[in-house]
């Protein structure tokens, strides 16, 4: 299929069936005839984590501009969740956000976000996916290398290897390289005769462990939690309500200040958080788990719209392209937009070839959230990265934004639209912020800067009323 032809001719193969992969073949079916998703694991039924995604035990987030990508993507996807058990909850109003140790106050923000695990998301992307005419996923099958015509250097398809079986290959007019963190791009660009893109890194030393608690009616004033790490004590936590009525707990630490992985070295380390809520809040919680250890690879961001030169009928999206800093919850929302800007280039018609087009757009989608988490890592000692007069200034203002969004709802609700990527990041400096973060409001109360009741928690007077599912 050439460049701009919309006539629902041809057939794509996507490498790796995670979210990126699956959000990838949901939007080649508008345009190709067939659609095949490849992934080396075996793909539970049950939807538990897979040996390709290890993070999968982990907390994740869904961002507000990722959650509506996915409803504009597969209608009904929010009742469907829901009805299995996931949540939606409004960002500000119903979730408990602590930034430099500083209570972010609670308000209703219209911006919803989506709480379900990674394995139960990815079940139900999949089951959609698979239920889309001319797309087949297929298990047990690696992606050994895309091959190309000698000739005219196009990606022609990709060589497979299955299960107790000789390699063979898949005929393609596209591929796409989703495969995630564990990618052999700069390998498959080589044996092409291509450079490898050129890379930024940043590393944070973060390890995070995490471990599932029963949830019960009354455990907490709020539906999550969200510590972020301080200057003064570079470790944090998150704690998100999800289906089977369960909390799942992601404690991380950096620069060698590792959680421990038994449960009692796990609870004292939650109780050297910046605040104090979320160890409250396990206090009172039964375990259903063990922790579990995972350790962050480096941040790495794949410069693909730099290349000159890059093969025809070829694409790169999601992790593969840029893997963040986990603690920042972008990953899935940003592979969201790509699809959605993937979608738009294989609308349009132009003479441009459709790589360079997709990567320009994804280019500027990964700037902003890059940039924010990067950012946010340089304000550590310890990361090693240029601070550049900007980053620094930004730094400061966003600790003075954080001390004003503890008495200003409107301040928070800024600070957590740009965070969500709902809005952009000028959305922090618009004269009406602005003005409130330079001259704050006086502090909340401290009944409402309190964490969770040491004693008959749940909602008081003061509290928003939570957002409707």
């Amino acid at each position: 299929m050439q460049d701009g032809d919309r006539t629902g001719r041809g057939h794509a193969v996507v490498a790796g069936a995670g979210i990126g992969g699956l959000l990838a073949a949901r939007v080649l079916s508008e345009s190709f005839a067939r659609v095949t998703v490849v992934d080396r694991d075996a793909l539970p039924e049950g939807g538990g984590p897979r040996r390709g995604v290890p993070q999968s035990h982990h907390a994740h987030g869904m961002l507000s501009k990722g959650f509506e990508v996915l409803q504009d993507l597969f209608p009904g996807l929010r009742e469907d969740l829901v009805a299995r058990g996931a949540l939606v909850r409004d960002v500000q109003a119903d979730v408990n956000w602590f930034n430099d140790g500083r209570r972010l106050l609670r308000a209703p923000s219209g911006l919803p976000c989506l709480m379900v695990s990674r394995p139960g998301l990815e079940r139900h992307l999949r089951s959609r996916v698979a239920a889309l005419p001319g797309v087949e996923i297929q298990q047990r099958t690696e992606v050994l290398e895309p091959v190309a015509d000698p000739a005219g250097g196009r990606v022609t398809g990709v060589r497979l290897l299955r299960v107790n079986a000789e390699p063979e290959v898949l005929a393609a007019d596209l591929v796409v390289d989703a495969t995630g963190r564990s990618n052999r791009g700069a390998t498959w660009l080589r044996t092409l005769g291509y450079a490898p893109a050129p890379e930024e890194r940043v590393d944070s030393g973060l390890v995070y462990v995490s471990r599932e608690y029963r949830r019960s009616p009354g455990d907490a004033d709020a539906d999550a939690f969200v510590v972020g790490a301080s200057a003064d004590a570079p470790r944090g936590g998150v704690a998100l309500s999800g289906e089977g009525d369960r909390w799942l707990v992601t404690l991380f630490g950096m620069n060698g200040d590792v959680p421990p992985v038994d449960p009692e070295g796990y609870h004292r380390f939650a109780r050297r958080l910046p605040v104090p809520d979320l160890h409250r809040l396990l206090e009172r919680l039964e375990p259903l788990t063990a922790p579990r250890l995972m350790r962050s690879p480096v941040s790495i961001r794949r410069r693909y719209e730099r290349l000159e030169r890059f093969p025809e009928g070829y694409l790169v999206l999601a992790d593969a392209l840029c893997q963040f800093n986990p603690t920042y919850g972008q990953g899935m929302t940003v592979a969201a937009c790509e699809a959605a800007a993937l979608r738009e280039c294989l609308a349009e018609a132009s003479g441009e070839p459709l790589a360079r087009r997709f990567f320009r757009q994804a280019a500027a989608i990964t700037d902003v959230a890059w940039d924010m988490s990067v950012g946010g890592d340089l304000r550590f000692p310890f990361v090693d990265g240029r601070r550049s007069p900007r980053v620094r200034l930004l730094n400061r203002y966003v600790a003075r934004l954080h001390r004003a969004a503890e008495a200003d709802a409107g301040v928070g609700r800024a600070f957590l639209a740009v965070a969500n990527l709902a809005e952009p990041p000028q959305r922090l400096l618009a004269p009406a912020v602005l003005a409130r973060v330079v001259r704050p409001a006086r502090p909340a109360p401290a009944a409402r800067l309190r964490g969770v009741p040491a004693a008959e928690p749940g909602p008081t007077a003061e509290q928003p009323e939570r957002a409707a599912s």
